[in-house]
């Protein structure tokens, strides 16, 4: 194995223009165009940092992700929180790890998603 190239979420059909606030907007990951092929099939797909990506994959009985979740890097924690509770959606801060300063919150569809402090 040489790494990871993407994490793909599950969403339901029709949900993609929410998650491209939540992903684009409100945590500043950029949308990556997907393959003619693929975008046929909806969903979409971001950039995290210059290596990885998110893809949010359309699952036609879509049941959000509870427990399993991506983990997003971010310089500066306290803002992604005041934005993320700006917007309306939960801040659940976690001290569950010395040293590690994170919260969760979920996405327009119920995915949960963590957000931590970059090292």
């Amino acid at each position: 194995m040489t790494g990871l190239h993407h994490v793909q979420l599950a969403c339901p059909a029709g949900s993609e223009d929410r998650l491209r606030v939540f992903y684009s907007g409100l945590l500043g990951l950029p949308e990556i165009a997907k393959p003619p092929v693929l975008a046929a099939r909806g969903g979409c797909w971001f950039a995290v940092g210059p290596d990885h990506e998110l893809h949010c994959g359309i699952e036609e009985s879509f049941t959000p992700a509870r427990k399993a979740h991506p983990c997003l890097l971010v310089t500066d924690v306290d803002s992604a929180a005041a934005a993320v509770a700006d917007a309306g959606g939960a801040v659940r801060w976690d001290d569950a790890i010395p040293g590690v300063r994170r919260f969760h919150t979920d996405d327009p569809v119920g995915n949960r998603v963590e957000v931590q402090q970059a090292g």
